[in-house]
């Protein structure tokens, strides 16, 4: 009797945290990617910026009083790193801005996810939440 072997595959790495949605959290998610994808041995200096990015529209854009925004990390089993960031407000789906004036103080963070992600997207979430997500490739962030 012939048996097939299982199959092994490289297990998902993932990481969740529940953070206030205030401008310590924002900090926060960036410490916790941080020291996360260093214990993990992924590169994490252009992870970082997407997730301040992202953690920083959550809270000045994405914050309903009382509620928390969630970061997840995860490393998907072809090394690809998938960054979400899920807040409370599904009403206020982010796009990146028409060019952005040099002297303005706003605008260009989803420029940067966009620049350094190989995708990213918005999924609509249930109880009015989304989730903005990016996508980094396996070769990105060593430095």
């Amino acid at each position: 009797m012939n048996q097939r072997s299982p199959q092994v595959t490289a297990p998902t790495l993932h990481f969740t945290v529940l953070l206030a949605a205030n401008r310590r959290g924002a900090r926060r998610a960036r410490e916790h990617t941080v020291r996360q994808l260093g214990a993990w041995g992924v590169p994490f200096q252009e992870a970082a910026q997407v997730v301040a990015e992202l953690a920083s529209n959550a809270v000045l854009h994405g914050r309903v009083m009382g509620r928390d925004f969630r970061l997840r990390l995860r490393v998907l089993a072809d090394g690809t790193l998938r960054i979400e960031v899920t807040d409370a407000r599904g009403d206020r789906i982010p796009r990146i801005p028409d060019p952005v004036d040099a002297d303005a103080e706003s605008g260009r963070g989803l420029r940067i996810v966009a620049a350094y992600a190989e995708r990213w997207g918005v999924d609509q979430g249930v109880a009015g939440c989304k989730t903005v997500w990016a996508e980094l490739a396996p070769d990105r962030g060593a430095s």
